[in-house]
């Protein structure tokens, strides 16, 4: 019997160019781009203060900002594909990576938390979904801290040939789906808030274990300064944000339609209320 992918579906009707790509940029990190843009969020601000009015008390802007993500991925499935063992495939769900601390100190080392959405999601849904995640890191160790807690045990030499074991693996689509689950490396996309620390976004390289293809980070809220073509000023309230991007899985040209549409979806935060008219799957 044919061994079940347990990720996504491998896609059997790309162009030859773009079959071809991954065996000459063969690490992800051979194959990043980034760009730096802002996202208004005057429309969000309002709409954080209905739905807290509503009992939606801990909503934010990290919400909106997956929230949109979700959506923009329902539109455009492409940039859900990730790449093993130099195959491009459609991942089944989307799964958002985050590193979270417990207490804003300099003793507490990070944990990372792995959120689970579907492409119909609202942002009700993942208002629920990112703050089960959060509570229970808060409460407790995650199964990221477990599987690094046990590899942290293996002796020096010995760690190094697990990992490349593991690697290897993962190249061939064999890695544990218990590995998997709690790996923070394998996913959608990673995002990180540097709002909460108040800094600017920073620039992350993307990982070559695993296979997660978008790097995204946010940072604190500021206001941005544009002009009309008369010269007159105008003021937006923004959040920075830095993608590093996986070229091999699309082109420019779809990533730039992707970037549109979360900025879309954040100027228009009301969308994100009911789930989307149509969901589209990625070619098979």
């Amino acid at each position: 019997m044919a061994r079940r992918e347990k990720e996504g579906r491998r896609l059997k009707s790309l162009s030859p160019f773009t079959t071809i790509i991954p065996y000459i940029m063969v690490e992800r990190n051979d194959s990043q781009n980034h760009i730096q843009d802002s996202l208004e969020i005057a429309k969000v601000e309002e709409m954080v203060k209905e739905l807290r009015a509503e009992g939606y008390d801990s909503i934010g802007v990290l919400h909106f900002i997956i929230a949109s993500y979700v959506r923009t991925v329902s539109q455009r499935p492409q940039v859900n594909r990730y790449i093993r063992g130099q195959k491009i495939y459609a991942r089944n769900g989307i799964i958002i990576n985050m590193a979270i601390k417990r207490t804003m100190s300099l003793e507490e080392n990070e944990t990372t938390i792995k959120m689970k959405f579907k492409p119909s999601d609202t942002i009700y849904d993942v208002y629920r979904v990112v703050n089960q995640a959060i509570e229970e890191a808060m409460s407790g160790d995650t199964n990221t801290d477990d599987v690094a807690r046990i590899v942290g045990y293996i002796p020096g030499l010995l760690k190094k040939f697990t990992v490349w074991f593991l690697k290897t693996l993962d190249y061939f689509g064999l890695l544990p789906k218990a590995i998997i689950e709690a790996s923070p490396f394998h996913g959608s996309l990673f995002i990180t808030n540097m709002a909460s620390l108040n800094i600017p976004p920073i620039l992350h390289h993307l990982y070559n274990f695993g296979n997660v293809p978008i790097f995204l980070a946010f940072g604190a809220k500021s206001m941005n300064v544009t002009y009309k073509r008369n010269g007159e000023p105008v003021i937006k309230k923004v959040v920075d944000i830095i993608f590093n991007m996986d070229e091999r899985l699309c082109e420019g040209y779809y990533y730039a339609s992707a970037l549109k549409m979360i900025k879309h979806y954040m100027a228009h935060p009301e969308l994100l209320r009911e789930p989307p008219k149509e969901v589209i799957e990625d070619v098979r």
